[in-house]
């Protein structure tokens, strides 16, 4: 059993309805669960824009000293209120690690990924699936794409595209000019899907390409996405 997440009780300004927050916990490159420390000295604050520069903060694991960007913690009330849960820098208890018999110690373990609701949980949930891949240090790229959201680690770039309408050859072809640029691999996170050309544009280019579902969990969608997926970084 890993640590269990921390719960306070939130009370919504707008409607005035109180709700348990359970903090959530991610998974670590080296596999124990990390979760922010909630401030309970502090008021929950109302999103009423959005700056990706305020939606990171830095945790570091208790279990192998490793500091990593995480979404900030925020807080859906039903009546349509987003609030930003306050968190504090001091260090919380140490997590447990999961129990493992030495076969599966020696394996791979699974990907847990967080249901997609949100633009900011597609993020999360590619973050979540390049650190599975074994890429430390994710976090928000210098540049923005020319559309959806960038990731960059060392030596990656990724591009979530978190639109409702499907990814077009030239989403697929700046990433890949960028990643160029920089000498780094690329590869394309997309809730919608593809466009026929943008699928032919990656296979020739070989860029890995994604499907998001709601479950979070990055579908291959051609031949280079498939051997990244089985292979890993």
């Amino acid at each position: 059993m890993g640590a269990m997440s921390e719960s306070v009780p939130v009370r919504c300004p707008a409607c005035r309805r109180e709700r348990l927050y359970v903090a959530p916990s991610f998974p670590c490159a080296c596999g124990a669960p990390v979760a922010p420390v909630l401030d309970r000295r502090a008021a929950p604050a109302f999103v009423t824009h959005r700056a990706w520069d305020e939606e990171w903060i830095v945790l570091r694991c208790a279990s192998c000293g490793r500091d990593g960007q995480w979404p900030h913690p925020e807080f859906g009330c039903p009546c349509g209120t987003v609030l930003r849960i306050p968190v504090t820098m001091e260090p919380g208890p140490e997590p447990e690690r999961e129990a493992v018999t030495e076969p599966e110690a020696a394996g791979r373990r699974a990907f847990q990924s967080v249901a997609i609701r949100t633009a900011l949980d597609a993020v999360t949930a590619t973050a979540l699936y390049l650190r599975w891949l074994g890429h430390g240090n994710v976090r928000r790229a210098d540049q923005r794409p020319t559309s959806g959201i960038g990731l960059a680690a060392r030596g990656l770039l990724a591009q979530v595209d978190p639109s409702v309408r499907p990814a077009s050859l030239r989403d697929v072809e700046c990433l890949w000019l960028t990643a160029m640029a920089e000498s780094a691999d690329c590869v394309y996170f997309s809730l919608a899907g593809y466009a026929d050309d943008a699928r032919a544009g990656a296979d020739r280019l070989r860029v890995p390409l994604f499907l998001l579902d709601l479950t979070g969990t990055p579908q291959p969608v051609n031949p280079a996405a498939v051997a990244l997926d089985a292979g890993g970084a």
